[in-house]
């Protein structure tokens, strides 16, 4: 059984949690993502033995487009308060 617990990738403003356990690798957060700031991981691996992605957390602005449009709710994106 995949290892379902989270990866955090955090500033001083805003933090992405990525669930490698639930990532299937489909690359749609990768896509969709406006600012680049997420790729496929050289070393994690996902749901099906298959590259998780990562956060570059400093191009990240917390927009939230990838934790929508992941179909596997594998990302959750929030905004420090």
């Amino acid at each position: 059984m995949k290892d379902f617990k989270p990866k955090l990738f955090k500033d001083k403003q805003k933090a992405v949690v990525v669930f490698h356990g639930l990532c299937k690798g489909c690359g749609l957060c990768i896509e969709k993502c406006p600012f680049k700031a997420i790729k496929f991981s050289e070393k994690d691996l996902g749901a099906y033995s298959t590259p998780t992605v990562e956060i570059d957390i400093g191009k990240c602005t917390a927009c939230g487009i990838c934790e929508i449009t992941c179909p596997d709710s594998a990302l959750k994106v929030e905004k420090e308060k």
